[in-house]
């Protein structure tokens, strides 16, 4: 998809129509800027607002890394006798200019796998997955370690209903849910292993973690119609050989 430029063309301006020739006074400018002509390219156009005596001069713009960008020198007049003036001088990429990417916040850059030991990842106070957890609770009522420990209590955020929902889709559309080629290859699903172990929390009836130290899952989570060829209750039709 094309760039769109930056170079915007002032109201009422006429291109290629300027009552005053100030070329030269514009490129002297640009090389005033860059103490030298090297980085100047050729002449583009020239456009005139008649109402404010404002013309805008582009030129090709050569410098490295600078594809398609162009001199863009402001020239102005008081009033039709006095001699142009200079206002500004920029570089403006052109219709065609090379330009940067848009800008990606840093927390929709990072991907899994992209933390590694010692990084730390900011946490957003906005995060949707997240809502305020429990501090205290009212003096009359009670609520036993057990009970404590599954909400949360006293963290100062716990995990909002959005947060389970996308944890939930992404484990059982992952490659330890029913779908990946392990699962649709194992004997038996992972709810009826010995292995199983459910977690705890909204996720139990759909999730567990796998204890098999010879699965390929061991200490992973799993969906309960998982499965690997690592079954507790797996059997050979044939003879074991020793």
């Amino acid at each position: 998809m094309a760039k769109k430029s930056l170079i915007k063309t002032p109201k009422g301006a006429a291109k290629n129509l300027a009552p005053f020739d100030a070329t030269d006074l514009a490129r002297t400018a640009i090389i005033d800027e860059l103490h030298g002509a090297s980085e100047i390219g050729a002449f583009v156009s020239v456009e005139f607002d008649d109402e404010d005596r404002v013309a805008t001069y582009l030129f090709e713009a050569k410098i490295a890394g600078y594809k398609g960008w162009r001199w863009c020198v402001t020239v102005a007049k008081v009033d039709t006798d006095a001699q142009p003036t200079i206002c500004d001088v920029v570089v403006l990429p052109g219709p065609d200019a090379l330009l940067a990417p848009d800008w990606i916040p840093y927390r929709d850059r990072i991907l899994p796998g992209d933390v590694g030991v010692g990084d730390i990842v900011p946490s957003s106070l906005d995060d949707t997955r997240l809502v305020a957890g429990e501090q205290a609770l009212p003096a009359d009522e009670e609520l036993d370690t057990a009970m404590a420990l599954e909400l949360g209590f006293g963290r100062a955020r716990v995990m909002s209903i959005e947060g389970r929902d996308q944890a939930a889709k992404r484990w059982y559309d992952g490659d330890r849910g029913p779908k990946s080629p392990m699962a649709e290859s194992a004997p038996k699903p992972c709810y009826s292993c010995g292995f199983f172990i459910p977690i705890a929390g909204s996720l139990r009836a759909t999730f567990g973690v796998c204890a098999n130290a010879i699965s390929p899952e061991d200490a992973r989570v799993v969906s309960v119609d998982h499965g690997c060829g690592a079954h507790s209750e797996a059997t050979f039709n044939a003879p074991l050989l020793n």
